[in-house]
């Protein structure tokens, strides 16, 4: 290689993400200039189009450490992306393409969102996995449609947290040899050196997870190369072990702490360059000869995919490619979607596995699985066969790996990915739900044990306070369906949906009720399931409760109080809806009462009281629970009655 021309062209990167920072007096050149060697080289293996992010058989690269968007948009301008020098200078600013963390869906050529460390980790073992499987329905011996590599570059941050074992685990175990993780390994943390908390052997640790590891000087332009070689030739993931320094150039500022997270100044600055041979006092400086060779990643990207669509219309191939095309393009009319009798019990994770078989039957993109829960869970993809040729994908007991895997799945491009645990262990992948929702990813997460209805699991396994935390969050809808054929409604919508979805379901039975609606759809997130004439109270109620509220109402009608019932399976859709479309269906004239065993509070939105839990949960049957906590048709009409005289 043209060692030369590398450290140009690498210094090219240091510079441009150092006065990114300085300009915007903030983020982090440590990691940026620590890493512009390894991604000099990278760049000469990478196949991608920058005129076209969304090309499906590009390599994927994900910046596990969020906060090196110095270089990341350094190398996403330098390559060609639609992203101009004007964008690195409003590098942090409001409304630019440029953000201190890279969004999905905001830059052209992010591939994923990152923030929290160790979920891009994660994610690149999502887009790894979805590639084997569109391989498996694609491929031929003789046909590689889906034939490319996906590159994680991480630090000591993302290798110290939890998900990044369990990812790396999972990616151990299903042998994916399309996944090379960079490893940034400069020994350094905010506080000082890694050995003030961390002392693994991190070699040891991935061969014990069935990786194959190579170790390198990370500054050194033909080890760099010749590990990017040999991890193409290896039959399991790969981890590079890549020794640095961070911020490298710096001057004395490298190799320490503080250039972490801090400008470096523009006195340091001008004198790095100065050393480096590039001008002192300007800044966003890019030598010619540089960008032309960073560029040759445009004319190699388009070559590339020209001869990828070449390929898929050659006779042989025709299969292959209709095979794609149904892939990328879900027939939802062709879901058989299931019926269930009126009155039938049927527990909401028993309906939500009928509706997971039959979407998955119709749609080639679905699948999924759980964290060692599918029995319980309902979510078994019957006769489907197992990941990666078959649908149905063991995670192990990882739930925030898990979550973070479905989420790189999903940003892959043409998989809808569903994702399964009990509803209290939730708190478990939250923060990989918050990165689904800001990034508008098509992920669905199934959460059956919705409530007390659990029962003697007790407390521990009782959520409480969980529909409310995911009712915050924006850009995400929580789905509690009534019923088998509300469940239903739900799934309609949230395919449909431009955002990720979550389905919290029943362990105990609930009877089907009439098909017959007052006023309203499911499909718009709450409806008037029972209208009286002369209402003066409405109850309001999700889930198991709703039920319960139907026959308080006809309880309520013997004592002479006309009461409305009011079904939201989506609290945050129906909340979307026009106000003449809410006000129709909670009369504004009525008082209204909502019924929900979890915490609640969202309901004061609505409501003018709410029965809700203010407590944990407890050990016992779950009919005890219900009564014990107030939640019986009883104590519903004795609530309605005190709301009425009042």
């Amino acid at each position: 290689m043209d060692s030369a021309m590398m450290k140009k062209m690498a210094d090219t990167i240091r510079f441009l993400a150092a006065d990114m920072i300085q300009k915007a007096n903030s983020g982090h050149p440590g990691a940026p200039m620590g890493l512009a060697d390894i991604a000099t080289v990278l760049s000469e293996h990478m196949v991608h189009n920058p005129n076209n992010p969304k090309w499906l058989n590009r390599d994927r690269l994900v910046f596990s450490g969020g906060h090196a968007t110095g270089l990341v948009y350094s190398l996403l301008y330098l390559w060609g992306y639609d992203i101009s020098l004007e964008d690195l200078k409003n590098f942090r600013q409001l409304g630019s393409k440029t953000p201190g963390h890279p969004e999905y869906g905001h830059t052209p050529g992010v591939e994923i969102t990152t923030g929290p460390l160790g979920q891009g980790v994660a994610n690149a073992v999502g887009m790894a996995m979805a590639a084997k499987y569109c391989a498996n329905l694609v491929n031929t011996e003789t046909a590689k449609i889906i034939d490319h590599t996906v590159y994680c570059l991480c630090g000591d941050g993302d290798l110290m947290e939890g998900i990044s074992y369990e990812a790396c685990a999972v990616a151990g175990r299903y042998a994916l040899d399309n996944l090379v993780l960079i490893y940034d390994s400069n020994r350094i943390t905010i506080e000082g050196d890694t050995s003030l908390a961390w002392t693994e052997d991190v070699r040891l640790r991935f061969e014990a997870q069935d990786w194959k590891v190579l170790e390198i000087d990370g500054h050194d332009y033909t080890q760099i190369d010749n590990a990017l070689k040999e991890a193409k030739t290896v039959d399991k993931p790969v981890l590079i072990i890549a020794h640095t320094m961070i911020a490298k150039g710096a001057l004395e500022m490298q190799g320490s702490h503080e250039s972490h997270g801090a400008p470096l100044g523009e006195e340091l600055i001008a004198r790095a360059k100065e050393v480096a041979g590039f001008p002192a006092k300007e800044s966003f400086y890019v030598p010619d000869d540089v960008l032309a060779r960073f560029r040759c990643a445009v004319e190699k990207g388009e070559l590339a995919e020209r001869e990828w669509r070449h390929l898929l219309k050659q006779t042989p191939y025709i299969e292959q490619n209709e095979a794609l095309a149904r892939l990328e393009n879900p027939d939802f009319d062709a879901i058989v979607w299931p019926e269930f009798e009126e009155g039938a019990e049927v527990a909401t994770r028993d309906s939500n596995g009928k509706i997971l078989n039959a979407i998955a039957k119709a749609l080639p993109g679905f699948l999924g699985g759980s964290a060692d829960l599918a029995p319980s869970n309902k979510t078994e993809l019957k006769g489907m066969g197992e990941f990666p040729k078959g649908k149905n994908i063991h995670f192990g007991i990882r739930e925030h790996a898990m979550a973070a895997i479905g989420n790189g799945m999903a940003a892959y491009g043409p998989l809808l990915p569903f994702t399964a645990t009990f509803f209290v262990f939730s708190d478990y992948l939250k923060p990989a739900v918050r990165v689904a929702a800001l990034s508008g990813l098509k992920h669905f997460f199934v959460w059956t044990h919705d409530s007390i209805g659990v029962g003697e699991d007790g407390p521990t396994h009782q959520p409480i306070e969980h529909l409310s935390q995911f009712r915050a969050l924006p850009g995400f809808y929580t789905f509690r369906p009534a019923d088998a054929s509300e469940n239903v409604a739900c799934w309609k919508v949230a395919l449909q949906a431009d955002r990720p979805c979550g389905f919290v379901l029943s362990r105990q039975k609930l009877k089907t009720l009439k098909k017959k609606i007052d006023y309203g759809a499911p499909e718009k997130g709450g409806y008037l399931i029972k209208r009286r004439e002369g209402a003066t109270l409405t109850l309001v109620a999700t889930g198991s409760e709703v039920m319960t509220a139907l026959k308080a109402g006809c309880h309520l009608e013997e004592k002479g109080v006309m009461a409305n019932v009011v079904s939201v399976p989506c609290f945050e859709l129906f909340l979307e809806q026009p106000r003449s479309y809410i006000d129709a269906v909670i009369d504004p004239a009525t008082k209204v009462l909502a019924v929900e065993a979890a915490s609640g509070l969202e309901w004061y939105r609505l409501a003018d009281a709410v029965m809700r839990m203010e407590s944990f949960g407890a050990s016992g049957k779950a009919g005890d629970l219900f009564k014990h906590f107030g939640f019986t048709i009883d104590a519903v009409v004795e609530r309605a009655l005190e709301i009425s005289a009042s």
